[in-house]
């Protein structure tokens, strides 16, 4: 099993993710940290300055939407919030997020003593009981788990105590509850999409050997969906997507920190399966979602469901975590390959480049428009899974194992790799020179400039003997090149990646390119409409509708290269094209590129 080595040893240093990442720890550091903890004072009964008396409501300073007061979810984006500035505080040292991540956590303390010294919900603790009733309550569970998950990173990432004493506490509201409501309900604690709890009592005993988390653990890990899964066949079709991820995450994790074999076997067995209903069994779009207005589409039936409510961000970004899990267990690049897929075409796609924020659906209809959250008006769940989402890059870069360095995404960036006794800093970088975003130039060649060319730099003050794995990507063109130390080299290639086992010490410098192809990616339920992708990356048409493109079976015929050559835009503007000879020609350009332009994905091929 490897190990993806700690966010406090590596840091993105450029590119396209660095610069999404900076947009949105921008936005971390904008939110105010009042309107940010309001609920959580309302519960407890602080009022908040100024705002005892309202004359004129739109001029409040709170947040609105999903965050509003009158909103049943209200507190669930402070959880979030706190995950995602912990991750920047390991992998950036933010001293100015850790500031004020330490006042939210002591803020939420003060509020849990004035609710008993348990309860520190931006919701009533009635919410959750009315679970076992008929009253409609949206989710309570949900908007817990988010200020469970937020305390947990807080202490594991931002290292924090005073978070996880919240987080004790508050475990100790959950053991009271579910004795008392559970003898009129023996099912509550599997209502109000719970699915995400039990990767957190899982978390939380892996961190305290506390073994009230394994009462907690066997109060939530009978859910119905692992008796479904464990059943065989189609678990999934019509359910709500993002309800059903996190509890993968659930099983992921209990393999991880339960000691007997037979349960760790079973829970691995159910996050496999879990996997080959959603993904190997299903299909999915070419930007990796499989869901329709928050539901799982059933198994290839893609065609018929593509329309403005597709792809769910939040369930994107689970559906990498899941992948993470069975990456990490494995090594199989087929998980590394879905990762890649969905970064670009997720986790940048729907994000405003400019503003940072979410669109909760990837519409994929003909003619389609992206839908952008507001900053402070919307708040919905995909609004927290995004600001997530960028501080996740540098978890997903590099993995290790006692004999091995793996490099599974080609994002630049530093690391510090403990091999035995040995230090090994490795750097990456696009081998070309940056201005600004991920595609780069060599000043000094005239030769064709190639966005998957990565240079490594390996550096061992003491001899270190380890294995480093370079990921070959499964839409690799040819055998990729390989230069060490200015001189052309072979390798060897196991279970595609390129494994160079040496002694390595000093400095080496490793140059690797990857050869790519524009290819057409069908439909199964119409294989004659298809997306264009480029690499990993999914090309979108600027066009109104699905005008079809004429390319006799090769649709490298149908399209031309555009490279623009100015400071004003990209040095080297790749990954865009023009179609050529089509009754009339546009424009293709990387769909995380789309901000308000009309676009189609999917086209019919003559």
């Amino acid at each position: 099993m490897m190990e993806t080595i700690a966010k406090k040893n590596v840091h993105v240093t450029g590119g396209i993710f660095r610069e999404r990442m900076n947009v949105d720890k921008a936005y971390l550091l904008e939110l105010d940290t009042q309107c940010l903890l309001q609920n959580f004072y309302l519960e407890a009964g602080v009022i908040l300055p100024e705002l005892q008396v309202l004359s004129d409501p739109t001029s409040a300073k709170l947040h609105w939407g999903w965050e509003s007061p009158t909103c049943q979810l209200r507190g669930h984006f402070l959880g979030h919030w706190l995950s995602a500035a912990a991750a920047f505080i390991a992998s950036d040292g933010d001293t100015e997020l850790k500031v004020k991540l330490d006042k939210i956590v002591s803020e939420l303390a003060r509020c849990q003593k004035l609710n008993g010294g348990e309860w520190v919900g931006s919701i009533p603790e009635k919410y959750l009981n009315r679970l076992s009733g008929s009253e409609y309550i949206w989710s309570p569970q949900y908007t817990m788990h988010k200020t469970i998950m937020g305390l947990v990173d807080a202490y594991r990432f931002a290292g924090s105590e005073q978070a996880l004493e919240i987080a004790d506490h508050l475990a100790d509201w959950y053991i009271r509850w579910i004795k008392a409501a559970s003898d009129r309900d023996p099912y509550i604690a599997y209502k109000g999409e719970q699915g995400g709890m039990l990767e957190q009592w899982a978390e939380l005993y892996s961190i305290t050997n506390d073994k009230k988390y394994l009462w907690l653990i066997d109060a939530y890990m009978h859910n119905g969906l692992f008796q479904k899964l464990a059943e065989g066949g189609d678990a999934l079709s019509n359910d709500h997507a993002n309800a059903s991820i996190p509890v993968s995450h659930g099983s992921a994790r209990l393999y991880e920190v339960l000691e007997n074999d037979d349960d760790k076997r079973f829970y691995k067995q159910l996050t496999e399966k879990f996997w080959k209903n959603a993904v190997t069994d299903r299909g999915m779009y070419a930007t990796t979602g499989a869901n329709a207005g928050e539901f799982w589409i059933p198994p290839h039936k893609m065609a018929q469901y593509i329309g403005d409510n597709d792809q769910e961000f939040c369930t994107v970004y689970n559906m990498v975590r899941t992948a993470d899990y069975l990456y990490r267990w494995s090594g199989d690049t087929k998980y590394a390959d879905y990762i890649e897929r969905a970064l670009y075409n997720g986790f940048l796609a729907q994000q405003n480049k400019d503003s940072g924020m979410p669109t909760y659906f990837l519409p994929l209809r003909s003619g389609a428009k992206k839908k952008w959250g507001s900053k402070r008006h919307d708040f919905w769940c995909c609004h927290g899974t995004m600001v997530q989402s960028q501080s996740l890059y540098p978890s997903l870069i590099y993995y290790t194992d006692e004999n091995s360095i793996t490099a599974a995404q080609y994002i630049p960036s530093e690391a510090v790799v403990g091999i035995g006794d040995s230090t090994v800093n490795i750097s990456q970088t696009t081998d070309m020179l940056s201005y600004g975003n991920q595609v780069y130039f060599d000043e000094h060649s005239d030769g064709e400039k190639s966005r998957w060319s990565v240079k490594f730099v390996i550096s061992c003050d003491d001899p270190a003997r380890f294995a480093l794995r370079l990921r070959i990507p499964c839409w690799c063109v040819g055998k990729p090149k390989l230069i060490i130390n200015g001189s052309e080299s072979g390798y060897a290639v196991s279970d595609n990646y390129i494994v160079l086992e040496n002694e390595w010490t000093g400095r080496t410098e490793i140059n690797l390119v990857f050869g790519s192809k524009v290819v057409a990616e069908p439909l199964k339920d119409r294989p004659e409409l298809c997306a264009l992708v480029d690499g990993p990356i999914v090309l979108a048409g600027l066009t109104a509708n699905d005008c079809g493109i004429v390319c006799g079976g090769n649709i490298e015929k149908a399209l031309y290269q555009r490279t623009e050559h100015t400071y004003g835009t990209y040095v080297w503007k790749q990954n865009c094209y023009t179609t050529v000879n089509q009754p009339v020609n546009f424009e293709f350009k990387p769909l995380y590129d789309v901000t308000d332009e009309q676009y189609t994905v999917y086209y019919s091929l003559k």
